[in-house]
């Protein structure tokens, strides 16, 4: 926190008196939240000229984040979208917060955040499939589509246009299938007089509520729906009939997201190395999985790594002792970020070797430096693990690790 009020480019434009009590009363709040949102808005009150202000009330929201204070979100959060109107995490936040209440003059503000979380979504460059990230981007942009048509159907709801509130809810179920959209078109269907059709779209939310953070939330769709099974009234065998629908139609939602999402990234569902699929430097694909069974040595680089350029006539004397033994596989795994760069750095210095991009699989590995080398043995465990590499040693210890692997059947 304190860090605030000395951190470079900052200390030159604030004055030395004004950064000295800046200093001193970030100091006094010291680990409390709240202290520090009370030393800073104290600060802003004495010094309400003062330069630093859009730098000061950026850290006023991301603290009222922290210690949930939905007052101070959105009193904040305003401020901040002045300056950066492009900000989905500051519109979605105070989008939310003002529609916790049915004030009327809340919903007409929460409107317009929403409309602009929606545009600035909308607007947002997508990554094209195969990319790396693509899948999290997508499902993170739909998420956010998602919540900012959620909360236009919720703004306008509480503005007492129902029909318009039910459209925009079905629209958000339409981009991003969630239980708060099937939730936000039960809520206004009943609340226009048509409790039939909303059962369906309440036990949509009711089966699609399955992790932990919804549980709250199905135990409450779960009363509504006993409610309204007696007010419209309802057999069980009928209500019993609606949830199993309710099912079919998310456990089919669920099937085409997860399509979607694996057409962007084959890997994107992957908790296991021998689970991924790894594309090479011609376009080629290699599921790992069809490798079990041998031991697999996987050399993890990239084309700026200069200790990598001096490992590989090692590794290729390894490669060597092992040649013909069709129980041992040799991959080389780019790690580069531009993938463009390989090719070209393959052909210049002359290394003939098949190329495949690590896809993702260095995350789950958590190889944080290159080179790294991972010996997988014919069970598809990790056998031996090297960062780095000691230059004398680097041949005969790699030889050992793989024939240690062979033994692990």
């Amino acid at each position: 926190m304190a860090a605030l009020a000395c951190a470079p480019g900052r200390a030159q434009e604030m004055p030395a008196n004004e950064q000295a009590e800046l200093r001193a009363g970030l100091s006094e709040a010291g680990s409390s939240q709240i202290e520090f949102i009370r030393a800073i808005e104290r600060h802003l009150q004495k010094y309400s000229r003062t330069s630093q202000r859009a730098e000061l009330e950026r850290a006023l929201v991301k603290a009222s984040i922290e210690a949930r204070d939905s007052r101070r979100i959105v009193l904040y959060g305003e401020r901040v979208i002045e300056r950066e109107p492009a900000n989905t995490e500051l519109l979605e936040r105070v989008a939310r917060y003002l529609l916790a209440t049915d004030d009327a003059e809340n919903a007409k503000r929460a409107l317009d955040y929403a409309k602009r979380l929606e545009a600035a979504v909308r607007s947002q460059a997508e990554l094209g499939p195969g990319t790396a990230g693509a899948a999290a981007q997508w499902e993170q942009r739909q998420i956010l589509l998602g919540k900012a048509l959620v909360y236009q159907s919720r703004a306008t709801g509480n503005a007492g246009q129902t029909a318009a509130a039910v459209e925009l809810a079905k629209k958000s179920f339409t981009e991003a299938p969630s239980a708060e959209s099937a939730r936000e078109i039960a809520r206004w269907l009943e609340r226009s007089g048509r409790t039939a059709e909303a059962v369906p779209y309440l036990c949509d939310a009711f089966m699609l509520s399955d992790s932990q953070a919804e549980a709250e939330g199905r135990v409450k769709d779960r009363t509504r729906l006993g409610e309204w099974q007696k007010k419209l009234p309802m057999s069980d065998a009928a209500l019993g009939a609606q949830l199993l629908s309710a099912f079919d139609r998310v456990r089919k939602l669920v099937d085409e997201r997860k399509a979607r999402l694996r057409a962007m990234d084959p890997n994107v569902f992957a908790t296991e190395p021998m689970e991924f699929v790894i594309q090479g430097v011609e376009g080629d694909k290699l599921e790992l999985a069809k490798l079990k069974g041998k031991v697999v040595v996987v050399d993890f680089w990239a084309t700026w790594c200069g200790p990598c350029r001096a490992q590989q006539p090692l590794y290729e004397q390894v490669k060597q002792r092992f040649q013909g033994n069709q129980g041992v596989v040799f991959l080389n795994l780019s790690t580069d970020e531009d993938r463009s760069l390989v090719k070209p750095f393959l052909a210049k210095n002359g290394w003939n070797k098949t190329v495949y991009f690590d896809d993702g699989l260095a995350g789950l590995l958590r190889v944080n430096s290159i080179p790294t080398t991972v010996v997988f043995n014919p069970r598809g465990e990790v056998s031996a693990r090297m960062n780095g590499y000691i230059m004398e040693k680097f041949v005969d210890m790699l030889t050992d690790r793989i024939q240690q692997a062979l033994g692990e059947k």
